[in-house]
């Protein structure tokens, strides 16, 4: 049996219109934010969007790997990986 993995991998589109969550045609999570990729301005908007969509403190949102890519991967205190992704997931359905 496999372990199930740890973290969720997103993709954070940043100068999005708007910020919010779809998915993209491969199946990945989609953050889109409004602030720029410098200075980790995109990275704490992403924690932001990703808080409130989840319902946790933004400290909870921790990002693993993947602090200067649009590829990232992201972990939630006191929720599981697949927790996390089904909500997300969810949400992202709903958006679309």
């Amino acid at each position: 049996m496999r372990p199930e993995p740890k973290f969720v991998s997103i993709r954070v589109r940043p100068r999005s219109g708007r910020a919010g969550l779809s998915l993209a045609s491969d199946g990945a999570i989609l953050v889109r934010v409004n602030a720029p990729a410098n200075e980790g301005a995109a990275n704490r908007a992403c924690r932001e969007v990703l808080a409130k969509t989840l319902g946790v403190p933004k400290s909870a949102v921790e990002i693993v790997r993947g602090r200067k890519s649009r590829s990232k991967d992201i972990a939630v205190v006191g929720l599981s990986a697949s927790q996390v992704r089904a909500r997300l997931e969810k949400t992202a359905g709903e958006a679309a």
